[in-house]
């Protein structure tokens, strides 16, 4: 099988430096492509000259994750659209959106938390659709919301995708008919995750794009373990089984979907 990891986070590989060693296992196990993405100043200047050291193998995206909103989100924001300039540009706007799981537990803080997330999220798509790119969205607690702010900005809906989508077959077709997609992760191996395969299945094989979120959220039987992209191999063949297809046709029509989605 060839793979693509459309959605993991290769910095902590970096740091420790394990980024050569995990990029060939995951090589042996048909993983070719890697998209690392950002979520805070912190990571866009390593991943831009990760990008820069592996053309053709990494590419990056640039955005402000909603659990890195605070009161200081726009000077982050306002360094973004520096980014997406040649050579070395991301390929996408994110991962921004909504996250109410991870609120304070005071209620008054928890509402200024909105606030400021709703700001960040709405600046970022305003940008995202001058720069006419892909974005690539969190929503965690929040569909809803999420959902409306995007329609209110403007952006095609085709440019979304809803990364880890842990949401069910009615929300996924909100998406869909918007013109939206859904990325899973290896959530759809784990034995209660009946709704997150409902929903794959609803979504069909068109749109699909499969990703590891690693180093988060393991696959079966390696949950609980640092995740890495060498185990896309066990999303894919999870979610071939829900859809009734072969493991390797899944998984050239996934990589194709997200070459096509990205540009790559």
């Amino acid at each position: 099988m060839e793979l693509i990891d459309s959605h993991c986070h290769l910095k902590s590989f970096k740091d420790k430096g394990e980024l050569e060693p995990m990029l060939e296992r995951a090589a042996a196990a048909g993983v070719q492509h890697f998209i690392t993405v950002g979520t805070s100043p912190a990571d866009w200047v390593p991943y831009r000259e990760m990008h820069a050291a592996y053309a053709g193998t990494i590419d990056y995206t640039v955005g402000l994750h909603p659990c890195y909103v605070d009161a200081d989100w726009e000077a982050a924001v306002s360094q973004i659209s520096t980014f997406f300039m040649p050579p070395h540009a991301p390929v996408a706007f994110g991962e921004i959106g909504l996250d109410y799981f991870h609120l304070p537990k005071d209620p008054v803080q928890a509402g200024e938390t909105i606030l400021l997330q709703e700001a960040a999220f709405r600046q970022q798509l305003m940008l995202a659709g001058e720069l006419d790119c892909p974005v690539i969205i969190h929503s965690r607690e929040a569909f809803a919301e999420s959902v409306q702010l995007i329609d209110e900005s403007g952006i095609d809906w085709r440019r979304i995708v809803y990364h880890c989508f842990t949401y069910g077959a009615e929300e996924i077709a909100q998406i869909n008919q918007r013109g939206g997609r859904a990325s899973f992760t290896g959530i759809t191996t784990y034995k209660s995750a009946n709704k997150v395969r409902e929903a794959l299945r609803q979504q069909g094989i068109e749109r699909l794009m499969l990703e590891t979120d690693c180093p988060y959220l393991s696959p079966e039987p390696l949950r609980g373990q640092s995740n890495e992209p060498a185990y896309l191999t066990h999303i894919a063949e999870r979610c071939a089984q829900a859809l009734a297809m072969e493991a390797p046709e899944l998984a050239a029509r996934s990589s194709q979907n997200t070459r096509d989605f990205f540009k790559l």
